[in-house]
Order: C-alpha cells, then structure tokens, then sequence
C-alpha cells in the first residue's frame, strides 16, 4: 500500500509541475536571452506589412480598414494585382509593388482564406518527407504553389529589376499561408538568379510575416541571410510543430490540437526533435515582438529581439489567450510600428560613429551570427547542416556600392564565378518536372532533387 501511494505522490508531482511549466510559459520566454534588434534592421518591417495588408484591400484609394493604418503606399506603383479567380487556385492572391522612394520591388502574398478551398489544398498537399529540396526537406504544396508563382511572374521581376538599373532590392513578403510560399519562393530564387536577370544574392530578402512552418532546420538557418521571420509574442503557428495540414483540419478545435501537441512534445528529448530531418521549422533570422510579460496584465510598449536559434527554435507551445490574435496581420503591423518608433526614440540619444561605419560594423555582426549559427548547427548534428566554409565561394558583385560593402565585409554571398561549382544547386527542370508531372508516381516525388556539379 505504501508502494502504491508513492508512486502516486511522484505521479502527481509530476503532473503537477508540468501543469505549472506549461501554465506559466509566456511567449517572452521564446526570445529571453536575445539580443534587441537595431532600429536600422527592423526598419522595413512595418511598411512590409503594410504591403501584405494592401493585398487584402478591394481599393488602396479607400482602404477598408481605415486612414490610421497608414498604408504610405502610392497605387499608381502598383504593377499587379492577381486574385483567386485569376491564378486558379495556384497560389493565394498576391500583388507586385515597385516602391521607388525606398528603392524595392516588392511582391506581397496574403495570408490563408478561411472560406477558400483552394487555401487548403495547398495545406493538404503534403506528408511529411514527401519533398526534398536543397539537401533539406519542405512543404510540398507550398514548394509548388512558389515555383508556379515564379513561372508566372519571373519576366516581369526581371523586367521592373533591370529597367531600373539593378539598383532596386527584390522583396518577397507573405502572412501565415503567403508566408510560406513567400520563403519557398526566396529560396529557389536564390538557386536559380539567373531567372532574375543575375540578380545578388545580397539584393534578395524575404519577410515571413507569423510564419508558418515549412522548411527543415538545417535549410531555416541556411538562409538566414535573406529570410526573416517576424513573430508577434504569443502567435500560435510559428509553435506549432505538427503538419501544416492537421492544424487546419482542426482549425476550430485549436485549443484542444494545441494542449494535446504541447503534451506529446513535453515527452521528446530535445536531440531528437533536432536530428529529424523531416521536421518543419520557421524559417530564417526570427524578430519577437515581445509586449506581454509573465504576471502583467495588458499591453506594454512592445520590443524586438532577434537572433539565429538553433536549439528553441519557437518550439514550445504557449497556452495563451491571445494565441491566435497575436497571428492577425493588422495586430503585428501597429505593433511593429509602434516598436520601431520607440526604437528611433531610443537611439536618437546620439551618434557617435558615422552612419556608414555603423553600417558596415552592422553587417560584419550579422554575417558573423549567421556563421555561428550554421557552426552550432553543425555541432548539435542536425542532418545536411554546412558551414559556411563548405558554401560556395563569393563572386564580385557588378554593383560598386555593393562591392564597397563586400570589401568591408568578411564574405557577401553572391553569385558564383564558375559555372563548375561544387555548391549544391538544384535543377529547375527537375524540379518543375517533378512537381507538375501529373504521371508521377509518388515514389517520384519522394526522390531527391537532383544536384549538379
């Protein structure tokens, strides 16, 4: 008897504390140990927003939800608009904005639509390890809906890039379900400039607004240098380790789908979860809006940290009230605007260094967290991780102001010289091939993409 009623003393001790673990776990817990993001860096997120926040707007001359989300956007720059019923479920709507006051050409995608049976067809089509690309595994789906998006709109990109002089960045933004397309659609351009007219690497950034997870780790922090992610405290979807598909099957039992993950997840070992090359993570550099604390009631004025997570990475479930409003687009935008001002006011205390010195120490810190980050990856064994030494080596960049910055900096990643490289490229017939041959067997789709040498 005595036996018994201490293995349910240990038992009910244990419960006990998890419950305590799990109750008092506040999304500022994720981001405790990062650094503050610089005004410098966080710069181009709200006004990124605003753009992915156009997308669901009928008339940017009327905008719906009112003058005070301050769009600053002109519509006379917007090249494109492309709605459901013109890309015939292919991919969420989406819009191509030529920003001349800031220099970008920008290609918004908007989040999932709720009543859109096209949204989840994109979700469904997926398992898990059913698609490799790049020595790591991604979403099926959205892979697919990113590689007919850049088919359909490449010639114009290139178009809008090389009319103005090669001098404009190439943005690709997207909210939840575009993010993940967003971020996909960064990568294979990455791989295959060419299709951009040559475009730098360094001239290529991705904003993955509440992201979705949908890359495998060693790829997440592989191109940290050109996808960032923005989380807004205590967002459920970048957490959210299950497939994308089980947790829009059980949209309207979310609550339930997340205590029951938060428990499964309570049970594996950290390494494990580390060295499955088929788990899904957030992709690139992540940005925590962080405006709730434990045992505070309410909103306090927000901050940004950031960083390169390796271990941690958004993996524990928050059980928060807010879990699913902190995912809403025009919450992360007035939060991220009202981060960035008090951000500006913070640092107008003085400068003591000229901007350009700043600029370019900047850039060496951020090149050195991205090596740390792939050499931490290396070390914790996470399959198909590289360092930097093993990426391919940098080529000149035609750009002089690029140059400038290339020669400061240790090493910018641009594209290769020889056209006999040893990086790991993949091939963009085999991968159109494989995706959009309805005779493929599924065994096909779950060989690797071919890489040349």
């Amino acid at each position: 008897m005595s036996l018994t009623c201490g293995v349910e003393c240990v038992l009910c001790l244990g419960v006990s504390r998890w419950i305590w673990k799990r109750c008092t776990y506040v999304g500022s817990d994720d981001s405790a140990t990062w650094p503050l993001s610089t005004p410098e860096d966080f710069e181009p997120i709200p006004r990124i927003c605003r753009a992915i926040l156009a997308v669901y707007e009928d008339d940017l001359r009327n905008p719906r939800f009112g003058p005070d989300c301050g769009y600053g956007m002109n519509p006379d720059w917007v090249i494109k608009r492309v709605t459901y019923e013109q890309n015939n479920g292919r991919a969420p709507p989406y819009l191509i904005y030529i920003d001349h006051t800031n220099q970008e050409i920008v290609l918004a995608i908007r989040g999932l639509n709720l009543i859109s049976q096209s949204d989840y067809k994109l979700l469904l089509d997926n398992r898990l390890g059913m698609q490799m690309f790049d020595g790591g595994y991604v979403h099926h789906g959205l892979l697919k809906s990113a590689i007919w998006l850049l088919n359909q709109e490449s010639d114009t990109l290139r178009r809008l890039w090389l009319d103005n002089g090669s001098r404009y960045k190439m943005i690709f933004a997207g909210h939840s379900l575009g993010s993940g397309v967003a971020a996909l659609l960064t990568i294979v351009v990455v791989n295959h400039r060419n299709r951009l007219g040559g475009i730098p690497r360094s001239d290529v950034k991705c904003y993955a607004i509440a992201p979705a997870r949908c890359m495998s780790l060693n790829l997440a922090v592989k191109y940290a240098d050109v996808i960032n992610s923005v989380i807004l405290q205590d967002d459920f979807l970048p957490r959210t380790p299950t497939p994308l598909e089980d947790v829009f099957k059980s949209i309207f039992c979310l609550p339930c789908l997340l205590f029951l993950v938060c428990m499964r997840d309570t049970f594996i070992p950290e390494g494990r979860k580390l060295r499955d090359p088929r788990r899904l993570y957030a992709p690139g550099r992540m940005y925590h809006i962080v405006e709730r604390k434990f045992c505070r009631c309410g909103r306090y004025p927000p901050e940004v940290r950031t960083a390169i997570p390796v271990e941690e990475r958004f993996e524990h479930i928050v059980l928060s009230s807010n879990a699913t409003s902190d995912h809403a687009i025009i919450w992360i935008e007035r939060e991220a605007r009202k981060a960035l001002e008090r951000m500006k006011e913070s640092s107008e205390e003085g400068v003591t260094t000229a901007p350009m010195v700043q600029k370019l120490e900047r850039l060496q810190t951020l090149e050195k967290e991205h090596k740390d980050a792939l050499e931490r990856a290396v070390s914790l064994n996470v399959p198909h991780a590289i360092t930097e030494e093993e990426q391919p080596p940098p080529a000149t960049i035609t750009s002089e102001e690029e140059a400038s910055v290339a020669s400061a900096a240790q090493d910018t990643q641009t594209e290769d010289k020889k056209p006999e490289s040893k990086s790991r490229r993949t091939n963009w017939s085999d991968i159109v091939e494989t995706l959009f041959n309805k005779s493929d067997s599924r065994e096909a789709l779950k060989e690797d993409i071919k890489i040349q040498q």
